[in-house]
């Protein structure tokens, strides 16, 4: 059985909700990640921000990135998934969030990240199409 653990991409890296978006930005640069999760003081996952959330809801609107936090941008409960999920349970709660990013979470911490890119090295090509049908459908 392969699980999140074997698909993921191991050691990620939190972004402090109180750290601005600029530096946000440049921390994906030199990691080479589109999306880092937001942690409060205690460590604990508080949200995910995208690139695209940095453009969308703070550049495009106007704001500085530089007085803007990642706090600011958190929302709602992050989704996640445990280290020893099944890849089909990774593949269901992606396509039923409608996410593109999912962390694994192994004894209450974050293990690592799973993007599309990784599951669909998983998947045989129905399954990929079915995959991005349903995340990347418009009419959900």
């Amino acid at each position: 059985m392969t699980t999140a653990r074997d698909i993921m991409h191991g050691n990620p890296r939190y972004i402090p909700a109180t750290e601005t978006l600029d530096r946000a930005a440049q921390l994906m640069r030199e990691l080479g990640v589109g999306a880092l999760p937001i942690s409060d003081s205690d460590e604990r996952m508080i949200g995910i921000l995208t690139d695209r959330d940095i453009v969308v809801k703070c550049v495009a609107r106007g704001q500085n990135p530089a007085k803007m936090t990642a706090g600011d941008l958190a929302q709602g409960t992050p989704r996640w998934i445990d280290a020893g999920a099944d890849v089909a349970e990774v593949l269901n709660e992606m396509q039923s969030n409608r996410i593109r990013r999912l962390p694994v979470v192994e004894n209450k911490r974050l293990v690592g990240m799973i993007s599309e890119a990784d599951i669909a090295q998983h998947l045989s090509d129905d399954q990929i199409a079915t995959f991005v049908g349903m995340v990347y459908s418009a009419d959900r």
